[in-house]
């Protein structure tokens, strides 16, 4: 029996499958094996590295749970003003008017085009220089959240982009022949149908921006999840396990918020508002790669 995607499996392809699994399996708990004695022999796994986030109640009130704050604060900040902006920008790439389409699509690609970081690190520079009433405490955090904004807005603006135009031509078609301006066919008809579509670019998008968070952290003293290590390193002498730990409530974090996209996703399309169609991250790309080729702006 075939599928339209595949050919399904017969006995001795299932039959390889099976060996395939199993060698990646032996594989993985060799590897597993080996990283866990290495941590052994260096006194990684010792109780006394691990049992603080146990039984100090200080390392979580103190480090983790404060980073963790600040994590997502400039996380929400950052999402709160990059969305409806690259929701702007992405409508304004796909502008009727040249005036309009060009200079969005130059101030796109100039983002798009420059390191997250290195945004963070000019908008550091820029509130020193030009705005000396943001003090020297709040300065890390308005530095991270305008490079997230610039970078995030940026790409953002492509998956609307991309997701307005995966929709069927008819669409626009039948607005117009009822009557409707191109911004009313916008609003009303195209939005509302690709927000199903560009949502699971989005969620990766927004993960991306609370990841990027510990960026600011690094390198400009933000006090965020990952920046708690230093602190907690240097009070307990436990480098490994704290890292193991932060590691761990970034993936609970990030788990809880595309598994709230995908509930999302999932009412939206059971309202029937939907195409079906889904615009990945890789598909925003190709698509301003070829629009960039064929000289659109």
């Amino acid at each position: 029996m075939n599928s339209v995607l595949y050919d399904v499996p017969g006995p001795k392809a299932k039959a390889r499958n099976w060996i395939y699994t199993a060698v990646f399996l032996v594989l993985f708990a060799l590897a597993a094996w080996w990283i866990l004695s290495v941590m052994a022999d260096k006194h990684q796994l010792d109780a006394d590295k691990w049992s603080p986030f146990v039984t100090d109640g200080r390392v979580w009130t103190t480090y983790l749970l404060p980073g963790l704050g600040e994590t997502l604060k400039a996380g929400a900040i950052a999402m709160a003003i990059a969305l409806p902006l690259g929701a702007l920008l992405g409508i304004g790439r796909l502008s009727d008017h040249a005036w309009v389409r060009g200079p969005v699509g130059t101030v796109v690609e100039f983002f798009r085009a420059i390191p997250v970081l290195m945004l963070m690190i000019f908008g550091s520079a820029f509130f020193v220089k030009f705005v000396p009433a943001v003090s020297s405490e709040f300065r890390p955090l308005y530095a991270v959240i305008t490079g997230l904004v610039l970078y995030n807005a940026a790409v953002i603006a492509e998956v609307v982009r991309a997701g307005v135009l995966s929709l069927p031509r008819g669409q626009t078609d039948a607005a117009k022949a009822i009557g409707m301006r191109k911004g009313q066919t916008m609003i009303h008809v195209l939005i509302p149908q690709a927000v199903a579509v560009m949502l699971p670019a989005l969620v990766s998008q927004l993960v991306v921006i609370l990841k990027d968070t510990a960026l600011g952290g690094s390198l400009l003293g933000l006090t965020e999840l990952l920046a708690a290590n230093r602190q907690i390193s240097a009070n307990y002498s436990n480098t490994i396990p704290t890292l193991v730990v932060i590691a761990l409530i970034y993936i609970a974090v990030n788990f809880a918020l595309t598994s709230f996209a995908s509930w999302t996703e999932g009412r939206l399309r059971k309202s029937k508002k939907s195409t079906g169609a889904v615009v990945t991250v890789a598909e925003v790309d190709d698509l301003a790669t070829g629009a960039n080729s064929a000289g659109v702006a």
